[in-house]
């Protein structure tokens, strides 16, 4: 059996100017609470517990928890803002009607615990899992988002099956013109096409000068965080729809190891000027992290090639070719769509390496 663990993030429902109110002054107490360890010699600290702030009126278990999480950050000077934070015994998880409800007691010396209502979202089928112990919930964390929500954000972790024979595998080529490219052996191939991030990309750098101009440094972080927001979204949809398109032939994916791609793959500097075609800012890492993730969920076998030369083999017999933008050709005069040719290339090179090592 593998572990999967997830972070559901789970708004809380119609929650009342009040109790909004109380979350963000026991947070600012928190952060008090955090800072004043951090004041504090490091070989002390350790030795503090919650009998040390029984003045402080959060429950002793979040104070515990705060006093973990600060002995845990030994380069931290000074906490901006730490949410409170509890144990998997501090908290349950129930569901009442249509709705789940997570009950926790926040105040020191209050044994009984109040429901609070969240949406569940996407996460019913997690929330479920861990009602009927089929899932086990770690630290609850309270949060609020810039938007000034609040919701609980909850560690879970589960066992889920390990993946069953599959028919083959899909090879999963990335790139900057083909986000992603996955092709069948013997077959079509799927194309998920860059140009809406590059449109993107060209869009938010040029927004960003233009605020850097006129010394609106506040909006630019905001211009960050917004394109970021975007970018996590499509790579989240990309990898939905990877994993689905391996699950329905019975497949298993295939990446090449992008790692230490930034300092092995050069770059001219007209590239790296343009957001559109600079490999820095292009979240290859995480489309694939997004990707295994869910194929554990959804019992697809994942597995990694080495990346060299798989761009410029052939798929047909793994001798390097000719590559010139979208075209790859071969020795022979065979032509082909070179991000199709490099996604059906990690077979053959896995082929090679795997011979070279039983040899």
């Amino acid at each position: 059996m593998s572990k999967l663990t997830l972070t559901p993030k789970l708004p809380f429902y119609r929650l009342n100017t009040c109790k909004a109110a109380e979350f963000e002054r026991l947070t600012l107490l928190n952060t008090e609470v955090a800072n004043t360890l951090l004041s504090v010699d490091k070989s002390v600290r350790r030795k503090y517990t919650s009998k040390d702030f029984h003045p402080v009126e959060i429950g002793s278990m979040w104070i515990n928890q705060t006093i973990r999480n600060t002995c845990a950050q030994t380069k931290v000077k000074k906490f901006k803002r730490l949410p409170i934070e509890i144990n998997n015994q501090g908290y349950s998880v129930s569901h009442q009607g249509d709705l789940f409800t997570i009950s926790l007691s926040l105040y020191r010396g209050q044994r009984k615990r109040i429901p609070l209502t969240v949406h569940s979202a996407s996460h019913q089928e997690t929330l479920d899992k861990i009602i009927n112990k089929e899932a086990f919930n770690g630290s609850l964390k309270i949060s609020k988002s810039r938007k000034g929500i609040w919701y609980p954000l909850i560690s879970v972790s589960m066992d889920v099956p390990e993946p069953g024979l599959v028919n083959g595998w899909i090879g999963v080529d990335r790139g900057q013109n083909n986000i992603a490219v996955a092709a069948l052996p013997l077959s079509f191939g799927k194309f998920w096409s860059g140009k809406q991030v590059k449109s993107l990309r060209r869009k938010f750098q040029k927004l960003r000068s233009l605020l850097q101009e006129s010394k609106k440094l506040k909006k630019v972080k905001e211009i960050e965080r917004h394109e970021h927001r975007i970018m996590t979204h499509i790579n989240h949809v990309i990898s939905k729809q990877l994993v689905q398109f391996a699950k329905d032939y019975n497949m298993s994916l295939r990446f090449e190891d992008l790692s230490g791609i930034r300092q092995t793959s050069l770059q001219r500097r007209k590239n790296k000027s343009d957001a559109s075609k600079n490999r820095d800012h292009w979240a290859f890492y995480q489309l694939e992290l997004f990707s295994r993730y869910k194929a554990i969920f959804a019992g697809v076998p994942v597995e990694s090639v080495p990346a060299p030369y798989t761009s410029k083999s052939d798929h047909r017999n793994g001798v390097i070719g000719k590559r010139v933008k979208h075209t790859f050709t071969g020795v022979d005069g065979y032509t082909c769509n070179a991000d199709w040719n490099a996604s059906r290339a990690h077979w053959s090179m896995a082929w090679f390496f795997m011979s070279n090592e039983s040899s």
